[in-house]
């Protein structure tokens, strides 16, 4: 047997960023990836100014990514064309970087300091009671002080240590793929708000185009659980319906590549324990209002080894209690909102406001861009914080006259 100081389950941002972390402050560090190298993970490939300042703290050169400035907001024939706010907060810009190269560059970042990849292998962690104390991978065991599982949705590691999805809460499902267009090297994400499956009902989500730089655009769709008929929702249709939208204005070829769905879980049972963390998609944290992982998954694995290297005794709990702080009041009003807007009246209403003026438009781009959170200032954070007390007393009758699925 061996021992490492972390064990990271996974290779994607999250896992690649706490390997990092770790692994420069004199960590030794084990990473496995499942995948092959060079994998491609199914995602909108967007990076909001928060994982830009994330990606600049961990100094990955991103000289390949297209430089996004700001977001445009579609409901109906309202559009907002909104620069991200330059507040000193984040970056003045976020990215388009498609995940082969994202995670391609974290991962050679993670080896370069020190950290030992493995492909191709899973891992799963070995117990000793209720405390992780390592993993089994390829026949092999491996001690760690700490295991990072950064596994994203939800799967066999998560089943074993109870880091699974809270089943009455909402989830996301999204649909993406590539097309070529004369348009790639736009500066705006585009995100569309108003969208109706075949029967024309209102759909919670929202349809993107965010340009790659590279001749393409990516384009997808993602609806919310809480929409009526959810379960008998056609992505593909969707996402066809969407394409057909934005055909003309994009100048639109054909798909590149076969559209692939992906889960979107967006809350989680435990994500932490003795000896292991869970981070990024693994712990729940996504928006639920966008969809969005890549910021917070990037910030956890951080957060995660540098508590570790800190004090490894007390690493798990702290690295719980200041995740729960920052993240736990904006992605829980997020899920109360996503039980609001599943109710189609409430949703046409609420995406009029949402854009109607200049001042609710600004505070709709910091909650679409990830950038609002429990301390965040300003009109968005005092917005959060009066939702949050709202929506917790709605909660109980948004639930039971949720839509059914």
């Amino acid at each position: 047997m061996e021992h490492r100081d972390v064990v990271v389950i996974g290779g994607g941002p999250a896992g690649a960023a706490a390997a990092i972390r770790a692994a420069r402050a004199g960590a030794t560090v084990r990473v496995f990836e499942k995948a092959a190298a060079g994998r491609d993970k199914v995602c909108g490939d967007g990076l909001t100014p928060r994982a830009v300042h994330a990606l600049d703290e961990l100094e990955i050169d991103m000289t390949s990514a297209h430089r996004i400035d700001g977001l445009r907001m579609i409901a109906g024939r309202t559009r907002r064309e909104l620069p991200w706010p330059d507040n000193g907060r984040f970056a003045p810009n976020g990215a388009v970087w498609p995940r082969r190269l994202l995670d391609a560059h974290l991962m050679a970042a993670a080896a370069e300091a020190g950290a030992e990849i493995e492909w191709e292998v899973e891992a799963i962690p070995r117990l000793d009671g209720s405390r992780v104390i390592g993993v089994e991978a390829a026949g092999r065991r491996w001690s760690a002080d700490l295991t990072i599982v950064a596994t994203g949705a939800p799967g066999a590691v998560a089943r074993m240590l109870g880091a699974q999805r809270v089943d009455n809460e909402p989830f996301g499902l999204a649909i993406r793929t590539y097309v070529d267009t004369p348009r790639h090297a736009d500066r705006h994400l585009e995100a569309c708000l108003t969208l109706r499956d075949e029967a024309g009902t209102a759909v919670p989500g929202y349809g993107w185009m965010f340009p790659a730089g590279d001749g393409t655009v990516n384009i997808g769709v993602g609806a919310l659980s809480t929409m009526k008929g959810f379960k008998k929702l056609n992505l593909n249709s969707l996402l066809d319906s969407y394409r057909d939208l934005v055909r003309d204005e994009w100048s639109l070829g054909a798909f590149t590549e076969r559209p692939r769905a992906w889960r979107l879980p967006m809350s989680v049972q435990r994500r932490h324990g003795p000896g292991w963390v869970a981070i990024g998609d693994a712990a729940g944290l996504i928006n639920p209002m966008n969809g969005e992982g890549i910021d917070y998954g990037l910030e956890s694995g951080m957060l995660a080894a540098d508590l570790f290297i800190a004090d490894p005794a007390t690493a798990a709990v702290e690295y719980d209690r200041l995740i729960g702080e920052r993240f736990d009041a904006f992605l829980r009003t997020g899920r109360r909102f996503s039980f609001l807007i599943g109710h189609p009246w409430i949703l046409r209403n609420g995406l009029r406001i949402a854009v109607g003026t200049q001042t609710i438009a600004d505070i709709t781009l910091q909650v679409m861009g990830n950038l609002v959170d429990t301390d965040t200032p300003g009109a968005a954070g005092r917005v959060l914080r009066v939702a949050d007390r709202a929506l917790a007393l709605a909660d109980p009758v948004l639930r039971r006259t949720r839509a059914a699925a």
